[in-house]
């Protein structure tokens, strides 16, 4: 097992990306790596983290202005080679279309339920690190 993994986290709020620490915590499941946390507030910031690479998992909120998630989410698997998994935050159930359209690999709504943000997390992260294994 990698010693940790790398959760690239984007939200122009900070209360939500403390939110998805805090969920997280240091290791959502026992059968994953320790995670750390890169956060980016912007869109520029979300596309320099991954050109420099070493990303596991990206979250990125789709409630997020100007650019919000899920319109991030479909850029970047269109022009990001071997994209990480995607988890998109939503602001209701009803949106999970918009997060399929987006190309996200799961998604949850706000606000951050803690059990099974971590939950589906982790199955991005055995995914992620069973790939690159």
């Amino acid at each position: 097992m990698q010693p940790t993994a790398t959760v690239l986290v984007y939200s122009d709020n900070a209360h939500t990306r403390e939110q998805v620490r805090l969920a997280a915590g240091r290791r959502p499941a026992a059968d994953v790596p320790p995670v750390e946390f890169l956060e980016c507030a912007t869109l520029p910031a979300v596309l320099d983290a991954l050109d420099r690479g070493g990303v596991d998992v990206c979250v990125l909120d789709g409630e997020t202005a100007p650019a919000g998630g899920m319109g991030v989410c479909r850029q970047i698997k269109d022009e990001i080679f071997r994209c990480p998994p995607v988890l998109v935050l939503i602001g209701r159930p009803q949106d999970a279309w918009l997060a399929t359209w987006s190309r996200a690999d799961a998604a949850v709504t706000l606000p951050v339920e803690p059990v099974e943000f971590a939950d589906s997390l982790a199955a991005l992260l055995r995914t992620r690190l069973s790939v690159g294994a």
